[in-house]
């Protein structure tokens, strides 16, 4: 990288580095406590924002009502939950249920509306208001809480930080394991070969005999269904209450603008900066925390406007 390239960066990491050695020194034990809360938020966003990626990042549909998504796995992985007492049923559930609808509006909506993103948007901003209405009218306003399995119950003994919650750090590392998956389906197998080409040319892709249409309903509806699984996994983490949809639709645009669109590398780099701006803003700067996600926002539109990891039209 030229020195004239990597100017602007040293302008960010020189005062982040020196403000990290202030705090380690000032408090280790809250530093470090707040890292791995990061982290863990980090991968919350990140599988949220990952089937986000495939959506609208890979096939270009415009889908704003994937918090819906999110938020109504949720509840129906709640649901099963409580009935079955099965955390691993509850997760299968809100993946499931998630995947369903998710499929249904790539064959009713997105199917007759390509390249359409205005659209698109307004339909889907629709589908969003209804289904919180929906949601909001059979489940109420209470707040719903998950118990973890338990084999993942309680806390774990960390050096610095003494006793940080099992499940987080599991939940941290399925996130490891999911972004790794999804870069094997789309770099290394036929299927996320076939995505990328449809993207690419379709119109190609369909005269060499590839049901198009077939191809992109499954991926959409794997990307509909990480957003259910993640409600489950957020709702075991932190809790499940009506507007968690907003919030993790905008926390998925968010990481995709900075991460790049169509990058599930990219993906992972925004929700960790995003989860890092969070946490550290909370516990160190409560009253302007929400001001250093914009931020974050604005120097990567600055410096990277397709975004870190993004790549040319």
């Amino acid at each position: 990288m030229s020195p004239r390239k990597l100017a602007p960066w040293l302008l960010i990491a020189v005062p982040i580095a020196a403000l990290s050695l202030w705090a380690i020194a000032d408090n280790p034990k809250l530093y470090f406590t707040t890292l791995l809360n990061s982290l863990t938020l980090a991968s919350l966003y990140f599988i949220v924002a990952s089937g986000f990626t495939l959506v609208f990042g890979v096939m270009r549909n415009v889908n704003l009502a994937h918090g819906s998504l999110y938020l109504l796995g949720a509840y129906i992985g709640w649901m099963v939950g409580e009935q079955t007492n099965s955390w691993v049923l509850a997760v299968l559930a809100g993946f499931l249920s998630a995947a369903v609808v998710g499929l249904l509006l790539q064959v009713v909506i997105f199917r007759h509306m390509q390249g359409q993103d205005l659209r698109q948007t307004l339909v889907t901003i629709g589908i969003a208001i209804v289904l919180a209405d929906l949601m909001l009218w059979i489940w109420g306003a209470e707040i719903y809480t998950f118990d973890p399995p338990a084999w993942i119950y309680g806390s774990t003994s960390l050096p610095l930080v003494e006793k940080f919650p099992t499940y987080r750090i599991a939940a941290l590392l399925g996130a490891i394991a999911i972004g790794f998956a999804l870069w094997w389906f789309l770099a290394r197998t036929r299927v996320g070969m076939m995505i990328r080409a449809g993207v690419d040319d379709r119109g190609m892709l369909a005269a060499s005999g590839v049901n198009v249409q077939l191809v992109f309903a499954i991926t959409f509806a794997i990307g509909a269904g990480l957003a259910g699984l993640a409600g489950v996994v957020g709702g075991s983490a932190l809790s499940v209450s009506p507007g968690e949809d907003t919030r993790y639709l905008l926390a998925s645009l968010v990481v995709v603008i900075v991460g790049g669109m169509g990058s599930v590398g990219g993906a992972a780099i925004g929700a960790l900066l995003i989860g890092l701006a969070e946490q550290f803003g909370l516990a160190y700067a409560p009253t302007y925390s929400v001001v250093f996600t914009f931020v974050i926002m604005v120097l990567a539109l600055a410096f990277r406007p397709r975004g870190i990891m993004g790549r040319p039209a």
